[in-house]
C-alpha cells in the first residue's frame, strides 16, 4: 500500500508507468513534485514516444482506483498529490501514433519484406553464397589437416585391453575400442571405459554401438590424448586427508 508518509523536505515521488498502447511498457520512474504536468510529459516522452501534445496522463492508486485525470499542464504534480506506489497511465490520443494498432508488442502484425528465391540467387552476395563458400573452405581445410590414415602410426601401440590414462583430468581407464568413427571426422579414436562415472556414453554413440560398458563411463578420444602402460584402478581410500 501507499504510504503518505512523507520524509521532510523530500520533493520526489516514484511513480509505475503504463501505456495504454504498448502493453509491455512498464516502467518505475521518480518525478519532481514540482515540475509541471508538461514537464513530466517531456520525461515520458523520452521513455515512451508518444508526444507531449498527443498525451494524457491518467493518475491512479496503488490499488488500481482512478484519482483523476492531470489535466492542467501548467499545474506543478505535486498540486494532484501522488504518493510513491501510486501508477501513471499514458493514454496516447494520437489516432495515427507509431504506437497503435499493438504492432509495437507483437511484431506478427509488422509486414515482413519478402523476397522471391530467384531474385535471391541473383544477388551477388547473399548468406546462402557466404554459407556454402564457408563449408566448402572448412572442408578442404578439414581434409588437408585429417587424412584417413590420421594417427594411424598411434593406434599401433594402441590395443583393446590395455590400461591407460587420458587427457585431460588424468582419467584412467581401459581400452575398449580401436578404430574409424561415423561423423566424428576422418582418422582413429580409442573408445575408453573409464574407471569413474566421468564418461559422456556407455559406448553407443548416435546410434551405433561401438562398445560395451556402464552409462557414463564411456568416452571417445583422439590417440594422442590416451597414454597406455601401467595404469591400475586408483583406490578412493588410498589418499591423505586434508
Amino acid at each position: 500500500m501507499a504510504s503518505r508518509l512523507q520524509l521532510g523536505g523530500d520533493k520526489t515521488v516514484l511513480l509505475r508507468v503504463t501505456h495504454s498502447n504498448i502493453k509491455g511498457f512498464s516502467s518505475e520512474v521518480r518525478f519532481d513534485l514540482e515540475m509541471s504536468v508538461e514537464a513530466a510529459k517531456e520525461k515520458l516522452w523520452k521513455k515512451c514516444g508518444t508526444s507531449v501534445d498527443s498525451m494524457l496522463l491518467v493518475l491512479y492508486d496503488d490499488v488500481g482506483s482512478k484519482i483523476c485525470d492531470l489535466s492542467d499542464n501548467a499545474s506543478p504534480l505535486g498540486f494532484y498529490f501522488p504518493l510513491n506506489g501510486y501508477h501513471i497511465k499514458v493514454i496516447d490520443q494520437d489516432p495515427s501514433s507509431v504506437s497503435s494498432g499493438g504492432w509495437l508488442d507483437d511484431t506478427s502484425l509488422v509486414e515482413k519484406y519478402k523476397i522471391s528465391e530467384e531474385a535471391y540467387n541473383k544477388l551477388d552476395s547473399n548468406f546462402r553464397k557466404f554459407k556454402e563458400k564457408m563449408l566448402s573452405q572448412n572442408a578442404m581445410t578439414h581434409e588437408k589437416k585429417l587424412p584417413e590414415n590420421y594417427v594411424d602410426d598411434l593406434c599401433k601401440s594402441i590395443k583393446v585391453g590395455d590400461r591407460c590414462e587420458v587427457e585431460p583430468g588424468e582419467k584412467r581407464g581401459v581400452v575398449k575400442f580401436v578404430g574409424k568413427v561415423e561423423n566424428r571426422g576422418p582418422g582413429f579414436w580409442i573408445g575408453i571405459q573409464l574407471d569413474e562415472p566421468l564418461g559422456k556414453h556407455d559406448g553407443m554413440v548416435n546410434g551405433k554401438r561401438y562398445f560395451e560398458c556402464l552409462p557414463q563411463h564411456g568416452i571417445l578420444l583422439r590417440p594422442e590424448k590416451v597414454k597406455v602402460g601401467d595404469y591400475p584402478e586408483r583406490d578412493p581410500f588410498d589418499e591423505e586427508e586434508i
